[in-house]
C-alpha cells in the first residue's frame, strides 16, 4: 500500500484556519471598537444638542424673567400713578370745600367774635377766638350747627380774662366740615 502523507496539508489547513481566525478576531476587534466609538460619537453629539438647547432655555428663561422684572416695575409704576391720580382727584373734588368752609365761617361769625387761628385735620377743624361774652360763643356754636357746610360743634374751653375795664372770652371751639360728595355724585 502506498503511503500518502497528508500531514504537511493538514498543517496547511490548521495554519491557514488560524491565521483565518486571527483575521476575524482582528476585524471583531476592530468592528467592535468601531462601534463602540461611532456609539460615544453619536451619544457625544446627542449629549452636545442637548446642552445646546439646555442653554438656549437658560438664556430665554433669563430674557423672560428680565420681561417679568421690567412688567413688575411697570405695574408698581402704574399703581403709584394710580394712587397719585387718585389722590389728585380728591384734592381737585375738595378743592371748593375750603372756600365754601371760609365762606361759611365769615358769615356765621357773630358780631363782636374774633378768631385768632384756624387748622383742619381732615375733616375736623378747630378754631381759636376771642369774644366779648360766652353768650356770643354759644350764638357761633348755634350758627354752626345750623350751616349747611359745618356740623357738630364742640367746645374745648372758654376762658373769660379781664383786660382792663372789658372782659374778653377766649374760645377754642371744634367742629366737623360737611363734605359735598352726595352733591357732586348726583
Amino acid at each position: 500500500m502506498p503511503s500518502i502523507n497528508l500531514l504537511p496539508w493538514r498543517e496547511a489547513e490548521r495554519k491557514k484556519r488560524q491565521r483565518d481566525f486571527g483575521v476575524a478576531t482582528g476585524g471583531a476587534v476592530v468592528a467592535g471598537i468601531a462601534v463602540v466609538m461611532l456609539t460615544m460619537l453619536v451619544y457625544s453629539q446627542m449629549i452636545s444638542g442637548q446642552q445646546s438647547r439646555n442653554q438656549r432655555l437658560t438664556d430665554e428663561i433669563v430674557e423672560l424673567e428680565k420681561s417679568i422684572e421690567e412688567i413688575d416695575d411697570l405695574e408698581r409704576q402704574k399703581e403709584r400713578m394710580l394712587a397719585r391720580m387718585e389722590i389728585i382727584e380728591q384734592l381737585q373734588k375738595s378743592r371748593p370745600e375750603i372756600v365754601h368752609l371760609f365762606d361759611e365761617i365769615v358769615r356765621q361769625l357773630p358780631e363782636g367774635v374774633y378768631l385768632t387761628g384756624m387748622r383742619q385735620t381732615g375733616s375736623r377743624v378747630e378754631i381759636r377766638g376771642v369774644a366779648q361774652s360766652s353768650t356770643r360763643v354759644s350764638a357761633l356754636m348755634r350758627r354752626i350747627d345750623a350751616s349747611d357746610w359745618m356740623d357738630d360743634p364742640e367746645v374745648e374751653r372758654v376762658e373769660t380774662r379781664q383786660s382792663g375795664t372789658s372782659r374778653q372770652s377766649e374760645f377754642v371751639v371744634y367742629l366737623k366740615q360737611k363734605r359735598s360728595d352726595s352733591e357732586e355724585e348726583s
